[in-house]
């Protein structure tokens, strides 16, 4: 299951992300995952979360994340939810290759179990239409 927080920037993406992650620790059977661009939520989440800095491994781009998220996934099948932080800003703001990249999420998270919240610091009115097929926002 593929959910979205959607906003601009100042809105409370974070800050409610940060309140998922924590709930989700608590009730998860298995690992949970935060993915960000810098180390900014260290002190914010639990230390059972496992905290993914992205520029530390030079991710740039759809395909990149993908992929990385991906070999997250393939390293620790115990994990049960990830959650991405600042995804425009790790990815790139093209949003019809969002929506693609929404839609391979989409398709991991049902084929390996797995739930992922992504924020999205944009207008819900500007993004593709496609994205609400298969992705829920909160």
């Amino acid at each position: 299951m593929v959910s979205l927080i959607i906003g601009h920037k100042g809105s409370g993406k974070t800050k409610h992300l940060i309140e998922l992650v924590n709930s989700a620790v608590e009730s998860s059977d298995g690992n949970v995952v935060c993915v960000e661009k810098e180390p900014k939520l260290t002190y914010d989440v639990n230390y059972r979360v496992r905290l993914i800095d992205t520029i530390f491994y030079g991710i740039q781009g759809y395909d990149a994340f993908y992929g990385f998220l991906c070999g997250v996934c393939a390293g620790d099948h115990d994990i049960t939810d990830i959650f991405i932080d600042t995804t425009l800003k790790i990815s790139g703001e093209d949003y019809e290759q969002l929506a693609d990249f929404l839609a391979d999420i989409d398709k991991t998270c049902k084929a390996f179990n797995k739930k992922i919240t992504l924020t999205i610091s944009a207008d819900k009115d500007d993004l593709p239409k496609r994205i609400f097929d298969f992705c829920t926002v909160i």
